[in-house]
Formats: structure tokens, C-alpha cells, sequence
């Protein structure tokens, strides 16, 4: 579609039908939008339009809609994005920034983007192979029993119960607590992983007296190790599902579908990573370019954030083809840039 006008015609129509909910008509086009021309050209140019696959009409008589094919025009050409208003900007500062763990920010991270675009929004919890281990907390529970709390300065907290062969008295737990940091504090969590085996391994081909092994540092040892694995744990945190009540109407007998794909985590895992592979900053997935068929009748705009801290992550709002996605790519595009500096000041 080479013809700026008919660009024009398929921007006006898109718009309108966003606003409206309604098929558009050439009146209304005429009415609501400066083209400069008559309704006759710019029927010509929707019946072009129609001809291409850019519009569709939904009933003989009614005006038209656009097609995937005509939002995904649409979203190509986009030049210019409506800003976030100061008091947007603000409240995603006051939301996400502030003394809370990784858990806390990214779940503010999801509420905030769906009150921002009123649809689903989704965050990926970050790949974080770069972290490092922070600090290793070891807490007295009582006879026999520990709590092993693994903190990395990218925010996570991770802890597990662990049972020690023999009670602990609190200069024991000091003694191991300060022990196993100079051990594992510092080291980054792929270091940890790649050597969980010799880790493991280090207590029981230990010279050390046996005293020592009634320490519970081979438990510690082991704790670490898991503790690391759950931070790489795949996960996705959702919120706004409700928004798509709204929208019931546009999803027809296909809300279903979508709901029951949200309950799937993995079904959610593989459509973010499949937009990673988009090798863009925002990707926007139109309708039937959604390879689950679940999401045939949405659209989903992606992020990545976290880059630059060694993360490698995405978040997502996720709503009806027929979606206001200059104000949509906006917002994604803001929080994902908000998350990122939170992530690099660590």
C-alpha cells in the first residue's frame, strides 16, 4: 500500500474504531478527520482498502473494520507515540520504586501496567545469571532446624527450611552463617549452578573433623544450591484478567480459550519467548500472528527489560486486536525502561 492518502483513509478508520467500537462509514471519516476530500474518493479508497485485506465489512450495509492485515499496517507506520502524562509517570515511580524485593516490585510492575492500558498485563521473572550473591542469612528455628535465606543484588530472596544433624546454639549459627558467606557472598548465580556438583560434593570430601560435619554446612551447602535453582525458575505474574470482562463482546465464544491459557503458565512462557526472538525493543503480536491459537483473536505488545543488569526478561499487556496501541507501546515501553534502572541501581 504505497498510497499516503489510502494510509491515511485505513489510520482514520482504525482510530475511529478504537474510539467507537462501531464499523466505520466514508461519512464519518469525512466528518471526523481533515483529508480533504470527498466521500465518493474516500469510498474509492476503501473499497482499494477492502480489495487489499487492510478492511473488511462486517454486515452488508454497515461500515468497516479493520483486519489484522490493516492493524499491522497501522502498528508499522506509527511515527509518533502519546506520551505518558506526568501524573502516569508518577505513579509508576511511587509503584515500582522503593525498598521491596524482587517479588514485590514485579507484581507492583504488573498492576501498574494494567491500570495504565486497562488490559492483562504479564511480567516475566528475570533470567538473572549475572547476579550475585548478596548476602546468606541462617536463622535459629529451633533444636535441629535453621532458616537459610539467599539474597542477590538483583533483589531476589529466596529461603528453605534446612534440618542440621545435631541442635545449633547461636554461636554455631554465627560460625556457619559467616562461614558459608565467605564460602558463596559475591560469586554469581551462574558460577553457583554451573558448580552445584562440586558444591555439593565439598562437604563429604572434606579433611575436616567430624565435628565439623555436625555443623549442618553440607545441609547449608546443599540449601545454597537449591536456593540458586529456584531463582532461575520460570515464572510469569499476571494481573488485569478482569479487564478482559470488558472486552467479553469482542471475544465471543474465544474467551474461554484465553482464560484457560492463562491458567498455563508455560503456555505463557513460550508466547513471551517466542517474542524475544523478534529481536526488537517493542514487539507486537497482531491476532493470527500469535502462534497459540488461544490468542488468534488478541494482540500482544512485548519488552524486554533488565538487559543491562544481566537480566533477560520481558513484560507484556496483552488485550483485543482492537487495541489503542500508540498509548499501549507507550506504557510498555516506559515501565519496561522504569524496571530496568530499578534492576541496574541493584
Amino acid at each position: 500500500m504505497n498510497d499516503s492518502r489510502r494510509a491515511q483513509v485505513l489510520r482514520a478508520i482504525i482510530e475511529d474504531f478504537v474510539a467507537t467500537n462501531e464499523p466505520v462509514g466514508s461519512k464519518a471519516i469525512v466528518q471526523r478527520h481533515t483529508l480533504g476530500v470527498s466521500p465518493a474518493t474516500i469510498r474509492n479508497d476503501m473499497a482499494a482498502l477492502e480489495q487489499e485485506g487492510y478492511i473488511a465489512q462486517p454486515h452488508t450495509s454497515a461500515g468497516r473494520i479493520p483486519t489484522d492485515l490493516g492493524y499491522r499496517m497501522f502498528v508499522d507506520r506509527i511515527d509518533e507515540f502519546k506520551p505518558l502524562t506526568t501524573a502516569e509517570r508518577r505513579a509508576i515511580f511511587q509503584l515500582i520504586d522503593g525498598d521491596v524485593d524482587l517479588d514485590e516490585m514485579l507484581d507492583r510492575t504488573v498492576r501498574v501496567l494494567s491500570g495504565l492500558t486497562r488490559q492483562v498485563a504479564l511480567i516475566q521473572y528475570p533470567t538473572v545469571s549475572r547476579a550475585r550473591i548478596k548476602h546468606i542469612e541462617i536463622v535459629g528455628l529451633g533444636p535441629g532446624r535453621i532458616l537459610v535465606v539467599l539474597i542477590t543484588d538483583a533483589g531476589q530472596v529466596e529461603q528453605k527450611t534446612v534440618i542440621t544433624p545435631s541442635p545449633l546454639d547461636e554461636d554455631a549459627v554465627r560460625g556457619l552463617r559467616d562461614q558459608i558467606n565467605a564460602e558463596f557472598a559475591g560469586r554469581t548465580l551462574a558460577q553457583v549452578f554451573g558448580s552445584a556438583p562440586a558444591a555439593e560434593a565439598t562437604a563429604t570430601e572434606s579433611s575436616e573433623p567430624t565435628a565439623r560435619d555436625d555443623s549442618g554446612l553440607k545441609q547449608v551447602r546443599a540449601a545454597v544450591v537449591d536456593l540458586v535453582a529456584a531463582t532461575r525458575e520460570e515464572r510469569i505474574i499476571m494481573a488485569g484478567t478482569a479487564n478482559l470482562a470488558r472486552s467479553g463482546s469482542e471475544f465471543g465464544e474465544k474467551m474461554a480459550p484465553i482464560l484457560e491459557a492463562f491458567e498455563e503458565q508455560v503456555v505463557l512462557l513460550r508466547l513471551l519467548t517466542s517474542m524475544a526472538e523478534d529481536h526488537e525493543e517493542i514487539s507486537v503480536r497482531i491476532g493470527r500472528e500469535n502462534t497459540h491459537e488461544s490468542f488468534s483473536s488478541t494482540s500482544v505488545v512485548a519488552a524486554e527489560y533488565g538487559h543491562d543488569a544481566g537480566s533477560s526478561a520481558r513484560l507484556a499487556v496483552l488485550g483485543p486486536t482492537r487495541m489503542d496501541y500508540p498509548t499501549t507501546i507507550s506504557a510498555v515501553r516506559a515501565v519496561a525502561k522504569y524496571v530496568s534502572s530499578i534492576l541496574d541501581r541493584g
